[in-house]
């Protein structure tokens, strides 16, 4: 049997050191491919391209992952700068909103995770908060993941899959404020942050504020495998 063959979007970074080298650099957190794999797909990392490739790339694929990453530009949802929001990316945001673009056209499933769900938003035409507290790590530690409940919202994709309260890996500052037209909220955490959105009907279309990759929770991932399995070929 053929595994599916999930993109998943990258990081371009400017300075990366790995043995006598430091050289701009692709990259990608491991734990997206374990995923990946443990959920019965195949994972081929997407470095930024030109925005108009990606309707040929997404059709060589069976499902598009969009991963964290730094903050969306504000000025992508229409919004100014916040002194708190990290450096513009705009390569990766101009690349990424393409996947989106063409994942959306093409019914290919597609999963935002934490920035990729805010992206898949502000595609949606919605806005993000651009600070919020208590969403990082222990106690606001940097680069340690936190850890909180979410609640699925009834009946829709997101608790289909998780039907009760589940506590997540958890580390971003941002976070959907207006929800797109077209998309839901289908989690909350006990602030009333939106912590998953998804677009209702036919088709796999699921963002989530959290970092799954960070976890061994494979439901979600599973099901968007499952999902890319199912769409016909060609």
């Amino acid at each position: 049997m053929t595994r599916p063959l999930i993109g998943i979007s990258t990081y371009l970074e400017a300075s990366v050191r790995w043995g006598v080298w430091d050289m701009p650099a692709t990259l990608l957190p491991a734990g997206y491919s374990r995923l990946v794999r443990e959920s019965g797909g195949l994972a081929v990392l997407l470095p930024p391209d030109a925005p108009d490739a990606a309707p040929e790339v997404v059709s060589r694929l069976d499902a598009v992952v969009v991963a964290g990453g730094p903050d969306v530009d504000p000025a992508r949802y229409g919004a100014g700068r916040d002194p708190r929001t990290g450096p513009p990316a705009p390569e990766r945001d101009a690349w990424e909103a393409a996947l989106i673009g063409a994942a959306l056209d093409s019914d290919t499933p597609l999963l935002g995770i934490c920035r990729g769900m805010q992206l898949l938003n502000v595609a949606f035409g919605g806005t993000l908060t651009q600070h919020l507290d208590g969403h990082t790590g222990p106690d606001g530690a940097t680069g340690v993941f936190g850890s909180h409940p979410v609640t699925p919202v009834a009946g829709t994709l997101y608790a289909s899959l998780v039907p009760g309260e589940c506590a997540v890996p958890t580390y971003h500052h941002q976070a959907v404020d207006r929800i797109g037209p077209g998309l839901v909220a289908s989690a909350h955490a006990a602030d009333g942050t939106v912590e998953a959105v998804e677009r209702p009907g036919p088709g796999w279309v699921l963002g989530v504020q959290w970092h799954p990759e960070a976890g061994d929770d494979l439901r979600v991932m599973r099901a968007l495998v499952d999902a890319a399995a199912a769409v016909p070929a060609g």
